[in-house]
């Protein structure tokens, strides 16, 4: 029995089908490269191709015994989606469309999709709960709720059983070095500070420093790439187990401010890195923190990296390693 993972040549993607791997799993990659690197696949069946060609899914659920499907594959630039909201629904939503009807199709019932904290939209109340209202501000959050509700529907009429994970800000690499994230363009904090210590960039820009919190800048939090992985797996577990569909939050619980990853970066790298207070960008909420109590109970995860410093330590070894990436020049 094998799983199939959609977007797992991508950053999250990758990290979790090596976990899978390394778990005993035989495991099934689909992705077009689009964002994904053939060279982030490691000890994986590889297909190269679109969700929405239905003749190489066909083609997937006939050559292997596909037990369970994890999906990452989408689109996930939340300004390039309110630049271009089709593209968005196209790629997100009918391709998952796509690859659900042919899940049904071939009788394969269990899927965790890669969903996002996105979903929530402007958040009433801190930390943000899984039964918080759903009301996304841009087109990407709005395409994985739509997926959220695909996948509910299809429980009900096909038996098609899903775990939805809506995880916050992603970061850290494989501790071992193997894996790590690379983005064209990168738009997430702690890579891009990176880079800056890597000469990369001139300088990274804050973006706000009078919003209601601790510093003055934002707060997120932070959740190791392999924790997610972690999660996954234990959603595949708990769906093979209970056969019951679920909802889920992922984070640390806890938030770290710009600054104060800026700080961090500062003592992991022993580099003295720029940073230029620029105004603030529309739409950022001051603080987004998660509650995972549910997951905790109901799956059985923790996040065993939840140390800021440890987090940064291990997206630092891989970008010291892989100065440009995956790539050879950029």
């Amino acid at each position: 029995m094998a799983i199939l993972v959609t977007g797992g040549a991508g950053y999250i993607g990758s990290h979790t089908a090596l976990f899978l791997r390394e778990k005993g799993e035989e495991v099934i990659i689909l992705d077009n490269l689009q964002k994904g690197h053939a060279k982030a696949v490691l000890d994986a069946t590889f297909y190269k191709g679109d969700l929405s060609n239905e003749s190489i899914l066909d083609e997937i659920f006939t050559k292997h015994t596909i037990d369970s499907v994890v999906h990452f594959a989408a689109n996930s630039l939340v300004g390039e989606s309110v630049e271009k909201p089709l593209e968005y629904y196209e790629n997100n939503v009918l391709g998952s469309y796509t690859l659900v009807k042919k899940m049904v199709e071939h009788g394969v019932k269990k899927i965790v999709f890669s969903s996002t904290a996105a979903t929530y939209g402007e958040p009433k109340s801190i930390p943000i709960l899984e039964d918080d209202p759903t009301v996304p501000t841009n087109p990407y959050g709005e395409t994985k709720l739509a997926i959220e509700k695909m996948l509910k529907w299809s429980d009900q009429a096909y038996g098609l059983k899903s775990v939805c994970l809506r995880y916050f800000n992603a970061a850290g690499a494989d501790p071992s070095g193997r894996l790590g994230e690379d983005h064209e363009p990168e738009t997430h904090l702690i890579p891009i500070v990176l880079q800056v210590a890597l000469g990369k960039r001139d300088s990274i820009k804050i973006f706000g420093d009078d919003y209601p919190t601790g510093d003055g800048s934002c707060v997120r939090d932070y959740i190791h790439v392999m924790d997610l992985a972690e999660a996954h797996y234990l959603a595949l577990k708990k769906l093979e187990t209970t056969k019951e569909s679920g909802i889920y939050n992922l984070g640390n619980g806890k938030g770290f401010s710009v600054k104060e990853v800026i700080e961090v970066c500062r003592k992991i790298t022993k580099k003295d890195i720029p940073a230029v207070i620029v105004p603030r960008r529309p739409g950022d909420p001051a603080v987004l923190i998660a509650s995972s109590n549910k997951a905790q109970q109901q799956l059985g995860w923790f996040p065993r990296y939840a140390d800021l410093e440890e987090i940064i330590t291990h997206a630092w070894n891989w970008h010291q390693t892989n100065p440009n990436g995956y790539s050879e020049e950029k």
